[in-house]
């Protein structure tokens, strides 16, 4: 089985060898086992089951609520010659269905959907024809009512598992709780409680709080004083173009990120990010996932975020590659009040939550009794400046709607363009005013997409423009003035939000929200909330140890995180002394840690602590147990 495993890594992805406990996890669902790995940002989660589908006979069921990483581990696999598609509820019924058939009768090797599938009846009847031969559930945290992210939706993939008892279901997560940990494997029925944890620790990374009230020109001398390319995260799309502008102001070269930007906007800011071209990223918690730059020096978070789970997620993109590095949080007393303000702009009134409900569906023009299992296409910013509302607050009641199950908003899918030609093929020769332009753009599509005539086809402009050397505005504005003139129907690709009905609309007295949604998640976040704040305002405690013990792992004080280095600076003993007998005796000849602690007379901690500086710093190594001059 090793060998098949090796192979299949070498044949398909180019490694020749495995992170730490890829390889293990592996071997574990080959053995049918039921598994949970829990793999720390940029820890290769997505190699643990796509190496065993290509190893098994069957087809991989993978669930994950991130659309934009579910498209783009697809398009990944494509890439590879390997045959993946994917499901969600922002496609249309005829593009479902063609999915479903495709891995009925197409030998496809991957099918991704996103939690809400499972909750559909005729899906899973579906699923009973496809020969599956693994259950991949990431982001398993989600199906947990005391992670940081809890959704209804994903405690319905047990159904998938009732239909496939004995098909091994590996569940994959960042980051986990103890109690997370025995819940999720609790949800998901897990037959052999396999668990295999990474540590939290990072000891090639820093952990930095600074208390300043100008935060802009902290990050200013923080980049210029660090090497290297960077990361900075804030919490608004906007925000990240002002803060992008202000660094290149100060001659830094950045860019900016969210998930609002289109695709090929996107690829082209991350290529140039993981180039080199651009240094620093300014970025909402949108940038980061399914990207591996390895060299990341910095990461600075100029605002706190929610939970220590996500700091401790974005805080890990910094040093994959295993060299120093720093997460570094700007943090003033402005923060503390922001993120008490979270707290209720997450967790809206019940009657404003209700208040939404109706004006949505009248917005859609749904009756009482109407809308089930049918799906609309939303106008958020519309919707919004219709009624008043504020959009954050307003964003959380649709999600509490969605978690409570009476919607499904799904956030700016992105609709690809379509083409279909209206004229008989022989007028195509003989367009009265048709330009050169037109005619090259015509047959370009004609010999691209086969069957324009009969039914609209998906046509990616991009892929057009690098292939045939067009521009992209150049496609454009043809294919709008050959739609104009009545040659063809063109819809330009868009992103838009929708929402999706499970249920039919119901009077407000009789919508009612689970306790395990409103009131529990309230207490959590606000449980969560107490923990980034205490992170970020107690300077007395090793930043790294808070966390790991907060993931339920026994640590000692790091020796590298801000608290950690000012505890040393302030230390009134004989620091100098200590350093200095250390490298007289490693001077003359390589030394234990017990050799130096018997010789020096100094408390054994002292010693430790200074052999982990002057080792973190370069100036000693060790090696096979002994300590030895650089």
């Amino acid at each position: 089985m090793q060998k098949e495993i090796y192979a299949v890594l070498r044949k398909y992805w180019g490694y020749d060898s495995f992170r730490e406990q890829q390889e293990e996890i592996i071997e574990s669902v080959l053995n049918n086992n039921d598994t949970l790995g829990l793999l720390p940002t940029g820890g290769g989660k997505s190699l643990t089951f796509q190496v065993p589908t290509m190893v098994l006979p069957g087809m991989t069921i993978v669930i994950t609520p991130l659309i934009s990483l579910m498209k783009d581990q697809v398009d990944n696999l494509r890439n590879r010659q390997i045959k993946a598609i994917y499901i969600h509820s922002g496609l249309k019924y005829a593009d479902i269905r063609n999915a479903i058939d495709k891995c009925i009768y197409g030998n496809y090797k991957f099918l991704y959907i996103s939690p809400e599938r499972a909750a559909s009846e005729r899906f899973l009847e579906s699923l009973r024809h496809m020969n599956i031969s693994q259950i991949a559930v990431d982001e398993a945290h989600c199906i947990s009512q005391w992670g940081y992210d809890f959704r209804p939706s994903y405690l319905k993939i047990a159904k998938i598992r009732e239909l496939f008892p004995n098909v091994p279901v590996l569940a994959l997560t960042a980051t986990a709780t103890p109690v997370v940990v025995n819940d999720i494997m609790d949800k998901l029925n897990f037959r052999t409680r396999t668990v295999f944890k990474k540590s939290f620790s990072r000891t090639n990374l820093s952990y930095i709080v600074r208390h300043v009230d100008n935060k802009m020109e902290k990050l200013v001398n923080i980049l210029r004083q660090s090497n290297g390319s960077g990361i900075v995260y804030v919490r608004s799309r906007k925000k990240t173009k002002l803060v992008a502008e202000e660094l290149q102001h100060y001659d830094i070269s950045a860019d900016f990120y969210h998930a609002g930007i289109v695709n090929e906007e996107k690829q082209e800011k991350q290529d140039k990010w993981k180039k080199g071209e651009t240094r620093i990223m300014v970025a909402t918690n949108a940038f980061g996932m399914g990207i591996d730059k390895p060299d990341v020096r910095t990461v600075v978070h100029l605002d706190v975020p929610n939970s220590l789970e996500e700091y401790y997620q974005e805080a890990g993109r910094a040093g994959r590659d295993n060299k120093k590095s720093y997460a570094v949080m700007l943090a003033n007393n402005r923060d503390k009040s922001l993120l008490k303000k979270r707290i209720a702009e997450t967790f809206p009134p019940v009657d404003f939550i209700k208040e939404v409900y109706v004006r949505l569906c009248n917005f859609l023009d749904i009756g009482l009794g109407g809308g089930f299992d049918k799906l609309f296409e939303f106008n958020f910013s519309l919707f919004c400046e219709t009624f008043k509302y504020p959009p954050t607050t307003t964003h959380s009641a649709l999600k509490i709607l969605s978690q409570s199950e009476y919607i499904e908003y799904v956030e700016e899918v992105e609709v690809q363009s379509r083409v279909m030609v209206l004229v008989d093929k022989r007028n195509l020769y003989d367009i009265p005013n048709a330009t050169p332009l037109m005619d090259k753009i015509l047959e370009i599509i004609l010999r691209n997409y086969p069957g324009i005539f009969a039914d609209y086809v998906f046509i990616d402009e991009a892929t057009l423009s690098y292939r045939y050397g067009i521009t992209p505005d150049e496609i454009y504005s043809t294919l709008i003035a050959l739609n104009k003139m009545h040659i063809l129907h063109y819809i330009p690709r868009r992103r838009t939000p929708y929402v999706y009905f499970p249920t039919s609309r119901v009077e407000p007295r009789h919508l009612l929200l689970p306790k395990s949604v409103y009131e529990e998640g309230l207490k959590r976040l606000e449980q969560r909330i107490a923990a980034i704040t205490d992170y970020a305002f107690n300077d007395s405690e090793c930043r790294e140890r808070r966390m790991l013990q907060y993931f339920g792992e026994t640590a000692s004080d790091c020796g590298r995180c801000d608290v950690c280095v000012e505890k040393r600076r302030n230390k009134k003993d004989n620091t100098k002394e200590v350093i200095d007998g250390i490298l007289y005796m490693l001077s003359l000849k390589p030394c234990s840690a017990k050799d130096i602690i018997e010789t020096l007379s100094f408390p054994d901690n002292t010693i430790y602590d200074m052999l982990r500086y002057l080792t973190d710093e370069g100036f000693i190594r060790l090696k096979d147990g002994y300590y030895c001059s650089k």
